[in-house]
Order: structure tokens, then sequence, then C-alpha cells
């Protein structure tokens, strides 16, 4: 059986960011993840200014061999209404491929990686067990929504309704790079009139991903299938031949029941249900929670128990907003669907509230501080 200090089940950039941080501070690192790298990720694949500075992302070095394309604005509108443009005369934010960018930062993380798909996770004393083959003294859960970590520790828990995603990524031939009418440089974003859900294009130099997410237990397949036809008949978008749409399934964060840790045990990212609404950011969440889990950890110690670990949820809370992770707790109650069809037609039309608001807020949080990434871990638990 092979033994670690900390396993972290889940190599995407939750994962990774985690262990990159304990790594450097000299800690026996195992990251488990069931896919080879690298892997698709169904993902809109862009990062924000605040995913790079948490990651203190080299650009240069990232984009020798890598998809790294500059945003400089936005096209927004309804569903079936108009687009319209905001333009921000700067570079706000890069497309990316998850295939490259999960592997990137998977091997800048200098982790010993195990592939692995996990089934069973228990409790041998003081240290964890998976699959007996694996035995950890911290066990991270960074999988996804589907995390067999957060299964476990919240065994006996209801999850909150998730918000459900289906998107393709394809590589566009000249005609089809030609005929596109989706910009490199500004995507494209439409809301669904009751605003429970948005899809998008984004075109990154020769690929282009096209996806819509809503919050369940709403037709999410209608809205798809209303999209879709949006775009044939726009013409340009979709090629002719089929595709394989993909899904996914997340938690947000202010919905989220998840317990995020236990003796031993943290879960982060989209294991723990952090995703930010309305965007459904997902990348921030999972790098910015790595890191605070790395910093509780190292913190702890070799004194790891429950009590030891529960400055991070406090910090989670302190980040990304209140969660309703205090069981039993109903869902916050939603806005009359004619409000927010006034209140979101309104946000569209009107230039300074689609920007600074929609945009600027709620998409690509220009108005959070950096996480202190630099921090000593003894400075983390003082504050």
């Amino acid at each position: 059986m092979d033994t670690c200090d900390v396993a972290i089940v889940g190599g995407g950039p939750g994962g990774s960011s985690c262990a990159a941080r304990l790594v450097d501070a000299g800690v026996d690192v195992m990251v488990v993840d069931r896919a080879r790298f690298p892997r698709d990720k169904v993902c809109a694949g862009w990062i924000t200014p605040a995913v790079i500075s948490a990651l203190g992302l080299d650009l240069r070095d990232y984009a020798q061999e890598r998809t790294l394309q500059e945003f400089t604005g936005f096209w927004t509108g309804s569903l079936a209404g108009q687009l319209r443009r905001t333009g921000f005369g700067k570079t706000v934010s890069y497309g990316i491929r998850r295939c490259e960018f999960d592997e990137y930062l998977l091997t800048r993380s200098r982790a010993r990686v195990e592939t692995h798909d996990v089934q069973q996770i228990r409790r041998d004393g003081s240290t964890w067990v998976i699959d007996d083959r694996i035995r950890a003294r911290m066990l991270v859960g960074a999988g996804g929504h589907f995390c067999p970590v957060a299964r476990t520790l919240n065994q006996d828990a209801s999850d909150a309704s998730p918000v459900l995603a289906q998107e393709v990524e394809f590589e566009l031939d000249d005609e089809q790079a030609a005929a596109c009418p989706v910009t490199s440089t500004e995507p494209e974003l439409r809301f669904w009139p009751d605003w429970g859900g948005y899809a998008w294009c984004v075109r990154k130099g020769r690929f282009l991903n096209v996806g819509a997410g809503q919050l369940a237990p709403a037709p999410h397949l209608k809205a798809v299938h209303e999209f879709t036809a949006l775009l044939e008949k726009r013409g340009g978008v979709l090629p002719q031949t089929s595709l394989t749409w993909k899904g996914h399934a997340y938690l947000l964060n202010r919905t989220s029941r998840r317990r995020l840790h236990a003796d031993g045990a943290l879960l982060i990212g989209d294991s723990a249900g952090l995703a930010l609404a309305p965007s459904g950011e997902g990348i921030l969440t999972a790098v910015e929670s790595g890191v605070l889990a790395a910093d509780v950890i190292l913190a702890a110690g070799s004194h790891r128990t429950a009590g030891k670990l529960s400055w991070y949820p406090t910090r989670v809370e302190a980040r990304f907003g209140p969660r309703a992770n205090r069981i039993p707790q109903p869902e916050p109650r939603s806005m009359p669907a004619w409000f927010n069809r006034s209140a979101g037609a309104v946000a569209l039309a009107m230039p300074w509230i689609r920007r600074r608001v929609l945009l600027e807020d709620a998409f690509l949080h220009m108005g959070r501080p950096d996480l202190a990434f630099a921090s000593p871990a003894s400075e983390f638990l003082r504050f």
C-alpha cells in the first residue's frame, strides 16, 4: 500500500493549487485522479485576472505552447433578444482550453500523481485509506460535484438543487473560422428571461466553445434546445456535422449544504459546492479554496482534528459569502419570475449597469480583493 501525508482526490485547478502550496512547504502530496492528463473538462474556458493573481500565473510562459486568447469585451443579451456590446479597451480576461490549463497546473505542482478511479474511502484510526491501495494522514476532496470524498463526508446530507450545464468545444476549420460570427476577443452571453441561467459562445483562437447552464429543476434541456435552434437559425456557429454535447453539474456556494471538513479531511472547489452566482464561476473558487485549504493544513501541523481544521469553513464563508450548509436550512427564496424578467431587461439595456454590475462584478470579479497568496500559515490563523 502506498502512503503519503496528504492525498488530494482530483487534479483540476483546485487540487493542483492545493498540492503546489503544500509541496512548496515540503509536504508529501499525492494527487489521485481517474483521468490521465491531459484530459477534457466541461467548461466555457476563460480565466479572470483574479485567477491569474491567485495562481501567480506567468502568462508569457503559459502562452508559449498553449491557447491564451485575450478578451477585451463582451456581447450580452436575452436568449432571443438583441446583443449589445460592452468594450473595455484593454484585456480583462483570457480564454483557455481546460485540457491544456489543468495539465499545466498539475505538472507545475510537482506533486506525485496516481491515475486511479476512487471507489471506497474509509477512516482507519488517524488515517484515511483509499481502496486499500493508498493510505494518507490527510484527505482533500477536489473531484468536482460527484467527488467521492464529498460523498464520504456528506453521507447523511441532502444536496441543494445543482446548476446543470451542457457544452461542446470544437476546432474550426478555415471555412468555419471565416464564417463564424463570434469574434475571438469578445465572447457572447445570452441570459434566460427569468435569469435562471445563461448560454455562451466563447471563441479561443481556432476553438469555439458553446454551452448553456441553468439552475435545476428548471427544464434545462428545453432551454438548451431553444439556444441551439437560435444558433442554427443564425448560422455560422455550429457546424453541420453532429456534435457530442457533454454535461456537467455544480452547486452554488450560497445554496450548498455540504459539510466542508472532518477529522483529517477538507473539501475544495466544486466538491465543496463553491461556485459563485450568477456566473457559475468555479475556477476562481477552486483555486482560492485550494490555497486556503493548504494554509489550514499547514497551520494545523500534525493535529488535524475537525476542531483544528474548523478555520477552513470560516475562511471559506469570509471569502465567498454565506452558505446554506447548516442543515436543516431551506434554500434562499427566489424572487418572482416577473421581477427577474424586469430587472434583467433593465440590466441588459442600461450600459452602466451592464458594464459595472453584470460584467465587472458578477463575471470578471474586478472588485474582489486579491487573496493573500504569500501569507505564512501562522499569520493566516492569527487573522
